[in-house]
């Protein structure tokens, strides 16, 4: 290829690059002004505020304390629930189960929800769809929902599910069948 000083220059050619650069500057100049500009407005919200707070307050609460709180005040309401083991390694989550009077369910999960707040401290939990309540307490957040359909003289189902926050609450293993021993083999001689 030859040299750009080699390359015969003509009227036209000087003025093609002439009007690129005459739109290029201004183009350049409106982006260095908005980059400037952006970069001002948005310096004062993106600053540094150091670590975020924690999610909730005071010492993690084990997940043996908050089932034995939840089952306290549903046994004093009538309502008798078992313990599920947490199907999940790694997330602390529970969840308690029994069954209830259809008449009578959701008044005496509402009382103990209400006795869960005056005698250990819940406090209400964020508002969910539906007819459900929530409670929270340090790490643990509560869900307590009503069964929309009852079968015919059957007792009406009462799930409460148990979650932490953040996975620093101590999380309960999967208690899962024993296996058999297993016996070494006879070896023939």
């Amino acid at each position: 290829m030859a040299d750009w000083s080699a390359v015969p220059r003509t009227g036209r050619t000087d003025i093609i690059v002439r009007r690129r650069r005459a739109r290029t500057a201004p183009a350049s100049l409106a982006v260095a002004v908005l980059t400037a500009a952006t970069a001002t407005a948005c310096a004062f919200p993106l600053r540094d505020l150091g670590p975020l707070p924690p999610r909730y307050s005071g010492p993690p609460l084990s997940a043996d304390t908050v089932v034995s709180e939840m089952t306290s005040v549903l046994a004093a309401e009538g309502i008798t629930v078992q313990r599920e083991p947490s199907a999940v390694l790694g997330r602390c989550s529970e969840r308690l189960s029994g069954r209830h009077a259809p008449q009578t369910v959701e008044a005496a999960v509402k009382a103990a929800v209400a006795r869960a707040r005056s005698e250990h401290g819940w406090q209400d939990g964020p508002d969910v769809a539906g007819e459900k309540l929530t409670l929270t307490k340090g790490n643990w957040t509560v869900l307590a929902g009503f069964a929309a359909e009852v079968p015919a003289g059957g007792q009406a189902p009462v799930i409460i599910s148990l979650t932490c926050v953040d996975g620093e609450a101590t999380p309960t293993a999967p208690t899962a069948p024993s296996a058999p021993a297993l016996a070494p083999a006879p070896t023939s001689t």
